[in-house]
């Protein structure tokens, strides 16, 4: 079938090459369909984000292209907002991710601050890669950064990438600059890496990194984006950027877990271990301050 006329939230919307094969194991429109049933787990996040998204037209296996801008052939009912020369898509409603999902924007990466506060993140975020292949070493590194934030007072939300690391989300009130959250996340992560320097880098280049987890503290900034969560991944697995339990982090752990294929089984038994993401607020006031009274 070559288009489908649908209708979402009162929006209609043309799909069309309905049985390309996006993923092995996923034509177009099953995708599309994944990607619309995600929708009440993955816009929460989403909402009032400015998006950038990786297009893949001829599937995974093809080229792929990175698209900030919003198209200039769009529905009149997409949500924008423009930073400087960019205008962004908003990922405000499940429309607008039907729409994004038929032009296969396979990735979403959204910012770390709403539009409505652009200078102050809604998190903190300690994002975890691995050098080489394997995971075992990234839950070994996640659990040690847990142990500290307890010990601080603070306890994080954890996710897979869906593709190789782990993402630490503390979520913030808001009143802290990416200044701020820079210092805290930079302190953190050169804690770990003058302590445990067989195991944790941020050392940005990979090829001094050895086989150590780079701490990328870097990436949290304005203007830059992390995957979101509940986003799938273009990997020929199609893995789901998944929240996780601490309990859940064991050496047998693999991102490979979590894909479109049981993603919503898992949510039906779990529920949605993100949305505290978007209830809990922590403050960052005492570690600030040691960092300031200690001049680090």
């Amino acid at each position: 079938m070559e288009h489908r006329m649908v209708h979402v939230d009162g929006k209609e919307l043309k799909i069309s090459n309905l049985d390309k094969r996006l993923f092995p194991q996923l034509s177009k429109w099953e995708f599309i369909l994944a990607y619309y049933r995600l929708a009440p787990y993955l816009l929460p996040y989403c909402r009032n984000r400015a998006l950038t998204t990786i297009r893949f037209p001829d599937g995974v296996k093809g080229k792929s292209f990175y698209q900030k801008n919003a198209p200039p052939h769009r529905p009149d009912w997409i949500e924008t907002v423009s930073d400087g020369d960019i205008e962004y898509v908003m990922l405000n409603n499940a429309p607008t991710l039907v729409w994004l999902a038929n032009l296969a924007c396979v990735e979403l990466h959204v910012s770390f601050n709403t539009v409505h506060d652009p200078m102050k993140p809604t998190e903190l975020v300690f994002d975890l890669d691995p050098s080489v292949p394997g995971f075992p070493r990234v839950v070994e590194a996640a659990l040690m950064i847990r142990e500290l934030l307890l010990q601080l007072g603070l306890d994080g939300i954890v996710k897979t990438s869906g593709a190789s690391g782990l993402q630490i989300y503390l979520p913030l009130e808001p009143r802290y600059t990416y200044d701020e959250t820079r210092r805290v996340g930079k302190f953190i992560a050169h804690y770990f890496a003058e302590r445990q320097p067989a195991l944790i880098t941020v050392e940005r280049s990979v090829n001094k990194r050895g086989d150590k987890i780079y701490f990328d503290y870097l990436q949290h900034w304005r203007n830059k984006t992390l995957i979101a969560p509940y986003s799938i991944r273009a990997v020929p697995e199609a893995t789901v950027s998944t929240p996780l339990s601490w309990e859940e982090l064991t050496p047998a752990l693999s991102p490979k877990q979590f894909t479109c294929a049981n993603i919503f089984d898992r949510l039906e038994q779990k529920g949605d271990l993100f949305a505290e993401a978007l209830r809990k607020k922590v403050r960052l006031d005492d570690i600030l301050q040691f960092i300031d009274r200690h001049r680090l």
